[in-house]
């Protein structure tokens, strides 16, 4: 059995020296303190010559040294793996979005193109990739043990991870949170291909619209264009509801004082939970949609949301 799982992904070797690290580090105060043991327990054996008469002297530098070092070198294993994770949880601007849904006992996977895959998970090799996570119904786990990325997909709420292929070939996918009497079956492949065989894969799929092109015929089906404008631009005149038009990624002032960034998140909330975030300047006259739409509708509707305000946006 390898001490290290294959590695295919660009952040895995750093979590391999990581560990590799953790793994040394750990080893090292192990060994010093069974030695020590060692050494006393033959010095002072029964019918040892060594002195039992007690302290000649008292100091503690031996004490304070021995527990600052260790301290000091375990609190740099720390930093290490804080600075890891969180470059982790920030992608690239240009991460190829992957949307992912979490059911008993499957994954559901679409692709911007609105290529969807169950099970599997085709990738092009040095992209960066960022996956967003939900759940239909418990909890589940999304884990590439190649990859060293894990991430929960929690009801009623969306979670993400970002990482970059660097290897070709085909690697496993599990669901690592008990969800039921199949979780063992919950599994599945990543395919990590050459960017221009991806290409090919995306085209030799079953043609369908984009997500972002679902999602703009959802908005006018579930009445969003009513209040936010046919394309999201707003409706200023009678200040019924804030503009959505590249809205994206962008700072909003809420009524309570509050400032936050427009993510999936944000969006998700919007939909579901609207009086939670009112913007400030407008009233709360926003009804929910929840128990109306489900995960993978909320996911192409936010695709909707996100493409709005670039050249390629879907146009009603």
């Amino acid at each position: 059995m390898p001490l290290l799982l294959p590695a295919g992904s660009s952040q895995s070797h750093e979590w391999n020296y990581l560990f590799l690290a953790l793994l040394l580090l750990s080893a090292a105060v192990v060994l010093a303190v069974f030695a020590l043991i060692l050494v006393f327990a033959i010095r002072y054996r029964r019918g040892s010559s060594a002195t039992r008469s007690g302290w000649t002297r008292r100091t503690t530098r031996w004490e304070i040294g021995w527990t600052s070092a260790t301290c000091l070198a375990f609190l740099a294993l720390f930093v290490w793996g804080t600075d890891l994770y969180l470059r982790m949880r920030q992608p690239a601007v240009d991460a190829l979005p992957i949307f992912v849904v979490g059911k008993q006992w499957m994954w559901k996977i679409e692709h911007p193109g609105g290529q969807r895959e169950i099970d599997t998970l085709h990738l092009p090799l040095g992209v960066p990739v960022r996956v967003v996570l939900a759940s239909e119904d418990v909890i589940h786990s999304f884990h590439i043990p190649a990859f060293r990325v894990t991430q929960d997909a929690v009801p009623g709420r969306f979670t993400s991870l970002a990482f970059t292929p660097d290897r070709l070939g085909r690697f496993h996918l599990f669901c690592t949170e008990f969800c039921g009497t199949e979780h063992a079956a919950m599994g599945g492949s990543v395919v990590v291909m050459q960017p221009k065989d991806y290409e090919a894969w995306l085209a030799s799929q079953p043609p369908e619209a984009t997500l972002a092109r679902q999602g703009a015929a959802l908005y006018r089906a579930f009445g969003c264009s009513g209040c936010h404008g046919a394309d999201g631009e707003g409706q200023e005149g009678t200040v019924r509801a804030p503009a959505l038009r590249g809205l994206y990624g962008r700072p909003v002032p809420l009524s309570d004082g509050r400032t936050i960034t427009a993510d999936e998140r944000y969006f998700r909330d919007s939909i579901l939970l609207p009086r939670s975030e009112i913007v400030a300047g407008y009233g709360p006259i926003m009804p929910s949609f929840s128990g109306q739409i489900g995960e993978e509708d909320l996911m192409t509707l936010i695709a909707y949301l996100e493409s709005l305000g670039r050249a390629d946006s879907p146009q009603p």
